[in-house]
């Protein structure tokens, strides 16, 4: 009798749920999701804390810069270390990284919660990230048969969302009922250890990545091998377009960072109304995310990516320049919605088109663009607002999203013609 983690797909497998047949898949993204619960949790408890302690929005703003630091500094070795040594061994000492960040932020938070001492955890909850990004990218598709990946794509990122939409919710929750984020980052502890175990559980065999004749060996940590991934992505014409799309729609998008200013100035609809207008995108995207699960791969992959992205820098546009709440809730909705679209085929590209030696690296690359997509965008879009309003911040931003797909296109007719996620890949 053929197990449950056989690397093969017959017809009958060929459903919406294929992937979750397979038991070391259910054991990784049940691992994964619980963890991302908790690092949701523990991002509005160190935030509720550290405003507490200093009243001071430039010590939230650090936040997110001493995690990044790690994220970007070590992203080309992480990728490094993924492609040369056991993946599932890296992935879990990264994750046992993450334990021993949350529960040192329980020690801190007991004692008082010294702004310092968060910080120090933070940074090696960010260092323990840069290394689990590359790793876990790689080993995913080493736990599925090739031809159901992007079915597995969909179903790490749907229930990524859903992790994401109710995590803050459920850390905010317990920090009113406990008046002390204490618990929470316990929580947090515990479900990074419960993601540990699971690792722990998948099936015992070598996680290494298999080298091919096709591209860079991994063997030797000289410095052409380090840079390898940077090399590959701008070699290969669509993963180099689909990054590119990614970085600049989050770079000029970056509608979800003013969103107070709009809540309180602009739609008038005080805190209540801005915790609606933060939800509207997770929103979109978990509703997105299992509309598409339920769908047939995507024949089209490249055009319905350049749409999508399309059809997120439009919805920016609109909100940006809207004054009516509900409106402007829809548009934040359909952000999400199109994000999620945008999302899975980048990632399943990402992998299908990159050989296994080559994924951890390639990984660390992609997570680079998305680290400082993220963080630049935020600095750009308050930096813009500060100097021309937010709504010339918000709207300009989304006209840039289009310019950049209408470029994208121009130049990049590989993305254009690329087609169904589940076929043959062939590199360009």
């Amino acid at each position: 009798m053929p197990s449950e983690n056989t690397v093969t797909a017959t017809p009958k497998q060929l459903d919406n749920y294929a992937a979750l047949r397979v038991q070391d898949f259910r054991r990784f993204i049940a691992g994964h999701l619980i963890s991302v619960l908790g690092v949701q949790m523990q991002t509005v408890a160190v935030g509720w804390q550290l405003y507490e302690k200093t009243s001071s929005a430039m010590a939230l703003g650090f936040v997110g810069l001493i995690q990044v630091i790690p994220m970007i500094g070590m992203a080309l070795l992480a990728g490094q270390v993924a492609d040369r040594y056991d993946r599932r061994k890296v992935l879990m000492a990264a994750t046992g990284l993450a334990v021993l960040s949350s529960f040192g932020l329980t020690a801190v938070s007991i004692r008082g919660g010294n702004p310092p001492l968060i910080y120090l955890f933070l940074f090696l909850s960010g260092t323990a990230r840069a290394f689990q990004g590359p790793a876990r990218s790689s080993l995913l598709p080493q736990l599925v048969p090739t031809i159901i990946f992007s079915n597995a794509i969909r179903w790490t990122v749907s229930g990524f969302e859903l992790s994401s939409m109710i995590g803050p919710a459920l850390g905010g929750l317990l920090i009113a009922l406990m008046k002390s984020a204490t618990l929470v980052y316990l929580l947090a502890g515990f479900t990074s250890l419960f993601y540990f175990i699971m690792l722990a559980l998948l099936t015992r065999r070598s996680y290494v990545a298999a080298v091919s004749v096709l591209s860079p060996s991994v063997t030797g940590p000289n410095f052409k091998s380090f840079l390898a991934g940077i090399g590959y992505v701008r070699q290969t014409g669509v993963l180099l377009a689909a990054m590119t799309l990614d970085l600049f729609a989050v770079l000029f998008g970056g509608a979800v960072a003013l969103l107070p200013v709009y809540a309180k100035d602009i739609l008038q609809v005080g805190p209540a109304g801005l915790g609606w207008l933060q939800a509207a995108p997770s929103m979109g995207a978990v509703i997105m995310a299992v509309i598409t699960t339920h769908l047939p791969p995507f024949k089209n992959a490249g055009k319905l990516l350049l749409l999508a992205v399309a059809g997120f820098g439009a919805a920016t546009v609109i909100f940006g320049i809207s004054q009516n709440f509900w409106l402007s809730l829809f548009m934040l909705f359909l952000t999400g919605a199109f994000d999620n679209i945008s999302v899975v085929i980048r990632q399943t590209l990402v992998t299908i088109l990159t050989p296994d030696e080559m994924r951890g690296r390639v990984s660390a690359v992609n997570g680079m663009f998305i680290s400082a997509s993220n963080e630049l965008g935020r600095f750009e879009s308050g930096s813009v607002a500060y100097f021309f309003g937010p709504a010339f911040s918000v709207v300009s931003g989304g006209i840039g999203t289009l310019i950049v797909v209408a470029v994208v296109t121009l130049f990049s007719p590989q993305l254009q013609q690329y087609g169904s996620l589940d076929q043959d890949p062939a590199i360009d």
